[in-house]
C-alpha cells in the first residue's frame, strides 16, 4: 500500500491550486481524476466537434469546424486583475505558463440597452448611467472607499464599518437607486440585493479591488488567459509534480474506505462533489447558455471581449443574469468568431426563460449549448472526517467566490491562512493590451 499525505480527486481549478499549493509546502501528493482530461466540469474543449459532442447537438458544418483554432471554456470566468487568482498565480509562479489580455470593456443592462461601465474619468462624464448630480455623489463614495482603512478610525467619517449597512452608507452620500444599482452590481460586483442590509465593509473592499484592478490597464479590470482558461489546471498541475506531486488520470475512483485503503493511503483527502455525493447537498441550479456568434454584441463598441451585466432589479429577479464574451483575438475561435456564455442562478422550473433576455443581446446566434447543474455544497467542512470538498462553481463570471472557496479549504487542511507574500512582483505577469 503506498502512502501519501493529501490524495486529491478530480483536476478542476480548485483541486489542482491546492494540489500544487501543498506540494510546494512540502506535502507528498496523489491526484487522481476519473477522466482523461484535466479540468473536470470546467474543462476546455479543444474543438468544436468535442463541444456538439458534449452537448449530444449535431455536429458542426464543415465551414466551422477549424480544429485547434477552439478553445471552448464550460464555465467561462474572468480574472480581476488584482484579484485573488492572480495573486495566488503570481506567488506561485504558474505565471510563467499564461499569457493575459485585456478584457475590452464592462457593460451594464439599464432599462432596456447595454450602457458601458466608465473606465475612465473622461467616459465617466460622458456617460448616461448617472446625472450629474449623481456623478458628484459617485465620486465622493468613490473616494471614501479608496481612502478607508479598516485600521484607521480617522477614514470610517462616523461610520462604523461593522454596525453601518451598506444602505445606510449609500443613504450617507445620497446615492439614487440606478447609481445604488450600478455600484453594487457593477463594481461591487453582488449578484443579489443582500448585500445592502450587510455592514459595508465589505462593499467597500469590493469597490476598492475593482477600482485597483482597473487602474492596472485602464480599460477594463478584467483579464483572460490567451487560449482560454484550460492551462489553468494543467500550470497548477505541473507546480505539484515540479514539487514531486504524482498525477493518475482516465482511473476510475470505485470507493472511499475510511479505515485502511487497499491501493492508496492517506492523512486527507480533497476532492470535488462528483466523487462523494453522498457527503454533499444541493443548494441551487445554475443554467449556462454557451452561444456561438459571427459578430461582436451589438452596443459594445465592437468589443472583442466583454462582461455584460443584467442586474436583478431589471428583470423583477432575486439574482444577476451575466453574459461574458470571448473570440478569436484571445485564440478560443476560428477568426472572426465570438463565444458568449451566459449564466445565472435559476430561480423557477424553466431556466432557459429566465436567461432569454440576455440572449436576445446576443442574437443573431448561431448555435447554442444549454446545460443546467445543481449547485452543490459540502454537508461539514471535513475538520471531523479529513474529507475536504469543494464547492460547484457558481453563475458569476468572474473568479473571486471561487478563491474564497480556496482559502477557506486551505484553512480547514492546514490549520493556518494561505499567505501570498507581498505584492511586489505583482507586475510580472504576461499582460497583451492589445
Amino acid at each position: 500500500m503506498q502512502e501519501y499525505d493529501i490524495i486529491v480527486l478530480g483536476t478542476g481549478l480548485k483541486e489542482c491550486i491546492l494540489s500544487g499549493l501543498l506540494s510546494q509546502s512540502g506535502k507528498k501528493i496523489l491526484h487522481i481524476d476519473k477522466n482523461p482530461y484535466y479540468g473536470g466540469q470546467s474543462a476546455s474543449l479543444s474543438s468544436l466537434e468535442e463541444l456538439y459532442k458534449n452537448f449530444k447537438v449535431p455536429g458542426p458544418g464543415r465551414s466551422k469546424a477549424c480544429g485547434k483554432e477552439w478553445n471552448i471554456d464550460l464555465i467561462p470566468k474572468f480574472f480581476l486583475a488584482n484579484g485573488q487568482l492572480v495573486k495566488i498565480l503570481v506567488h506561485t509562479e504558474v505565471t510563467r505558463y499564461l499569457d493575459f489580455r485585456v478584457v475590452e470593456g464592462s457593460y451594464i443592462y439599464k432599462t432596456g440597452k447595454v450602457h458601458k461601465v466608465p473606465a475612465t474619468e473622461e467616459e465617466a462624464h460622458a456617460s448616461d448611467l448617472m446625472g450629474m448630480f449623481d456623478k458628484r455623489r459617485f465620486r465622493k463614495l468613490l473616494l471614501f472607499a479608496l481612502n478607508f482603512d479598516v485600521r484607521r478610525p480617522l477614514t470610517y467619517q462616523d461610520m462604523d464599518p461593522v454596525k453601518t449597512t451598506t444602505r445606510d452608507l449609500f443613504s450617507h452620500f445620497d446615492l439614487g437607486l440606478d447609481v445604488t444599482e450600478f455600484t453594487g452590481h457593477a463594481i461591487a460586483l453582488h449578484s443579489t440585493d443582500s448585500y445592502l442590509d450587510q455592514p459595508y465593509v465589505e462593499t467597500i473592499r469590493r469597490i476598492k479591488l475593482y477600482s485597483e484592478s482597473l487602474a492596472r490597464h485602464n480599460t477594463s479590470p478584467y483579464l483572460y488567459p490567451v487560449y482560454g482558461l484550460g492551462e489553468l489546471p494543467q500550470g497548477f498541475a505541473r507546480l505539484s509534480a515540479e514539487y514531486g506531486g504524482t498525477f493518475l488520470l482516465n482511473r476510475a475512483v470505485d470507493e472511499i474506505v475510511m479505515d485502511n485503503g487497499k491501493l492508496f493511503h492517506c492523512k486527507q483527502l480533497i476532492c470535488d462533489p462528483s466523487y462523494v455525493p453522498s457527503r454533499v447537498r444541493k443548494v441551487g441550479r445554475v443554467i449556462r447558455v454557451i452561444c456561438l456568434l459571427n459578430h461582436p454584441v451589438k452596443n459594445t463598441h465592437e468589443a472583442n471581449s466583454c462582461q455584460i451585466i443584467i442586474p436583478q432589479r431589471q428583470l423583477n429577479r432575486k439574482s444577476d443574469i451575466f453574459i461574458s464574451v470571448v473570440s478569436y483575438a484571445h485564440n478560443v475561435a476560428s477568426d472572426g468568431m465570438y463565444i458568449a456564455t451566459v449564466s445565472t442562478t435559476a430561480e423557477t422550473s424553466n431556466p432557459e426563460k429566465e436567461v432569454q433576455p440576455g440572449l436576445e443581446l446576443l442574437e443573431p446566434i448561431m448555435q447554442k449549448f444549454v446545460s443546467v447543474r445543481h449547485l452543490l455544497v459540502p454537508n461539514e467542512d471535513g475538520k471531523r472526517s479529513q474529507i475536504f470538498v469543494s464547492r460547484s462553481y457558481d453563475a458569476t463570471d468572474h473568479f473571486e467566490a471561487e478563491c474564497e472557496d480556496i482559502k477557506d479549504m486551505y484553512r480547514q487542511i492546514t490549520g493556518a491562512e494561505l499567505c501570498l507574500g507581498g505584492s511586489e512582483r505583482h507586475q510580472s505577469y504576461n499582460s497583451d493590451e492589445d
